[in-house]
């Protein structure tokens, strides 16, 4: 009976002993599934948006033509979860991921986590919006969102005759990309004397109901007559003033010229309701954080700032092949 005794608890601890070296030796959610594989996460400012949709076709892309690779592709919901975002950084490096593609939706907030990352040997590459510390990441792969603002300022003027009121919908306190577009209309707007600024001090917020109740406030507090131009500095808010215009019954009487494309905006802009799109290329944004990583981590050397390019798209250009294309990207 003794005998019987130890060799069950002999064979119980055994168990527990061979289940516990199978644990840790079990890839993790994240993690590759051979030595090969090298799992690189790819971490948007939110999910469902069909810019980012765009980005992940394009690192779908990356993945497809590269050997060895797997994307695990995680986001916030929201474009405002600031801690969302951060605590998804600082699982995915627990988790031994090999790289990180970021959109960061704070410059200053993910600055410590992208820190952690590359202490633990996990290599990050920026996209879309900058840190506040650039040499915390590899490299950064992203629009020259300045430039676009200033093409935006560009044709406002030129829609305007060089004369008016326009307002800024500004987005989110700490988005670097998009204070860099606002920056750039406003520079623009700035060399033309004849075009006054009605209000650029107002931000959206981070869903097209909140921007569509800034938007709102802003045509109250300016009649019609008071505003000749509106400049969105990406899609929602653009929708959301456009909805705002539209109750107002000032669609297609101000001029409205925005970031980014979407279906709805596209038809926005086939009833004149909307004159211009500033574009980026964000499958190529999503194509080249991954394989920048990845060259990264097999010993090339990568560069500091890869730009993808921007593109103004008016009524006039939208059947250009290369404007085409940027309008109707191959989201999955």
């Amino acid at each position: 009976m003794r005998y019987t005794l130890r060799l069950a608890i002999a064979l119980a601890a055994l168990a527990l002993l061979l289940a516990g070296c199978a644990g840790s030796d079990e890839p993790s959610d994240a993690g590759a599934g051979d030595a090969e594989t090298l799992t690189i996460a790819v971490i948007p400012k939110a999910t469902m948006h069909v810019y980012w949709k765009s980005v992940l076709a394009g690192a779908r892309r990356a993945e497809a033509d590269t050997e060895g690779v797997r994307v695990l592709w995680q986001g916030p919901a929201r474009e405002d979860d600031r801690a969302d975002q951060v605590a998804l950084v600082e699982t995915l490096v627990q988790k031994r991921v090999d790289g990180l593609v970021l959109a960061p939706l704070d410059e200053k907030a993910l600055v410590p986590p992208v820190r952690r990352a590359r202490q633990a040997g996990i290599p990050v590459v920026i996209i879309d919006s900058g840190l506040a510390d650039p040499g915390a990441a590899v490299s950064f792969v992203a629009t020259d969102n300045f430039k676009g603002g200033v093409l935006a300022g560009r044709h406002m003027a030129e829609l305007l005759d060089g004369k008016g009121k326009v307002i800024v919908l500004r987005y989110l306190v700490g988005s670097a990309s998009n204070v860099k577009r606002e920056e750039g209309f406003l520079a623009e707007i700035a060399r033309h004397p004849g075009i006054e600024v009605a209000s650029s001090d107002q931000h959206g917020g981070p869903t097209v109901e909140t921007a569509m109740a800034t938007g709102e406030a802003l045509l109250t507090k300016f009649g019609p007559g008071e505003v000749d131009g509106i400049f969105c500095p990406n899609e929602p808010m653009a929708w959301g003033m456009l909805r705002a215009l539209t109750a107002a019954g000032r669609a297609g009487t101000v001029k409205l010229i925005a970031f980014d494309t979407s279906d709805r905006l596209l038809a926005a802009m086939e009833k004149g309701h909307l004159d211009a799109l500033v574009l980026q290329d964000p499958v190529r944004m999503g194509e080249e954080g991954v394989r920048t990583v990845v060259e990264h981590l097999r010993g090339k050397e990568v560069p500091e700032r890869i730009d993808t390019g921007v593109t103004l798209a008016t009524p006039a250009n939208l059947s250009e092949p290369d404007v085409a294309r940027l309008v109707h990207p191959p989201v999955e």
